[in-house]
């Protein structure tokens, strides 16, 4: 029985993670959840599962858990940082599943890795903010990371076996990164000026939070996996393609120097992957339907048009940097999407921030933790100061 912490249970990677568990009680265990500030689903999904621990952002969030649970519940509250760090690298734990949206996600993402558990990587921010770091964590301690986005964990699948650096001494020429393009792939350049949060946060394919809804309508999500990817695998960016997929049927492929083109397909549903690193090197039944190609009848593809999706030149530039860019990258994408969420600035702002911050924020050598996040700081203060002003 493996027992398992989830970091992030409230959001669309947590729920679906515990779909997957509730279908193998033989299997796994939930030893942890926790959660931001949601209560009201953290009260349903202690009572169901009854972790051991229940962790929230807050003291006073932990205290109205507690006031619901004191009657009907064993599980400890906590809150904190602290505390998340303790339920991701508790001796008790197998497996963590780090879910945490955004930058928030790294230390305790970090903490699991340090414990050598098995991570279930859906943190991109992780990678994107410390991937040296991270990556050198991971064979220190012996950790085995697992990625869980949809794209990183069908490139995991098509690449051989216990294979995650060296890519071209196994013969790979270069992976293709497939998106769907999000909901404005075809929406008039002019029109973008007057995209709502509303329009963004419809993503087509995919039932995802806010934030990561408007990072697949800017693409920044594409760029922050290419980044993922290239610490993942130990690649470059100009070994990754990205290539639009409406479908989100193909969810990547790796090509070879044999003509070899392996691609990983199923319906866009994120407990396939998450199946697949919880079992892994074994298959579990997920609940997903199965993949029917005579009804999808057809693939398409295309190229990402990087004008359209300027966020995307703006990842590999920060990847090309190196350093703390893309920890700068990151910090000033996340404030410009929480502030385009509240209606404070236009949807093509957000991509003009993240340009002016990685322009005038200067980079540092990214191998020392607080220094990555002191630029992150300072990428979110240079943020806020040109949210004093008008964009040109």
């Amino acid at each position: 029985m493996k027992q398992i912490t989830i970091l992030g249970a409230t959001g669309s990677i947590g729920s679906s993670t515990l779909d997957v568990i509730a279908r193998h009680p033989d299997k796994y265990a939930i030893y942890a959840l926790t959660a931001n500030t949601n209560v009201e689903e953290m009260v349903k999904i202690c009572q169901s599962y009854r972790p051991r621990y229940a962790v929230m952002s807050d003291a006073q969030s932990a205290e109205q858990l507690g006031n619901i649970l004191s009657n009907s519940n064993t599980t400890k509250i906590l809150n904190g940082d602290s505390a998340l760090a303790k339920v991701a690298s508790d001796s008790k734990v197998d497996m963590v599943v780090a879910a945490i949206v955004g930058s928030v996600g790294l230390m305790p993402t970090l903490a699991a890795v340090r414990a050598g558990k098995r991570v279930l990587l859906a943190n991109k921010e992780s990678l994107v903010m410390a991937g040296s770091l991270f990556m050198e964590e991971v064979a220190r301690h012996g950790a085995e990371l697992i990625p869980v986005d949809s794209e990183h964990n069908a490139i995991f699948q098509c690449l051989p076996v216990g294979v995650s650096a060296g890519l071209n001494q196994e013969g790979v020429t270069k992976i293709l990164l497939t998106g769907s393009g999000g909901p404005f792939r075809e929406l008039p350049l002019p029109d973008f000026e007057q995209v709502t949060p509303q329009q963004a946060v419809a993503h087509p394919n995919w039932d995802m939070g806010p934030k990561i809804s408007v990072d697949s309508a800017t693409m920044m999500n594409k760029g922050l996996e290419l980044i993922e990817a290239c610490w993942l695998f130990g690649i470059d960016e100009t070994d990754v393609e990205i290539l639009l997929h409406r479908q989100s049927i193909v969810h990547s492929m790796v090509a070879y120097n044999d003509g070899s083109v392996l691609a990983q397909m199923g319906n866009p549903d994120m407990r396939t992957p998450i199946a697949n690193a919880l079992a892994w090197p074994r298959r579990i039944t997920s609940g997903v339907e199965p993949l029917d190609l005579l009804q999808v009848s057809r693939l398409d593809f295309q190229a990402a048009d990087e004008n359209r999706f300027p966020c995307l030149s703006l990842a590999r530039e920060a990847f090309r940097q190196g350093g703390t860019s893309m920890a700068i990258l990151n910090a000033a994408n996340e404030v410009a999407v929480d502030r385009f969420l509240k209606h404070s600035i236009k949807f093509t702002d957000i991509a003009k921030l993240i340009e002016l911050t990685l322009q005038n924020v200067e980079s540092h050598s990214a191998d020392n933790l607080d220094v990555v996040l002191d630029d992150d700081a300072r990428a979110r203060n240079y943020v806020d100061q040109q949210l004093e002003q008008t964009i040109e």
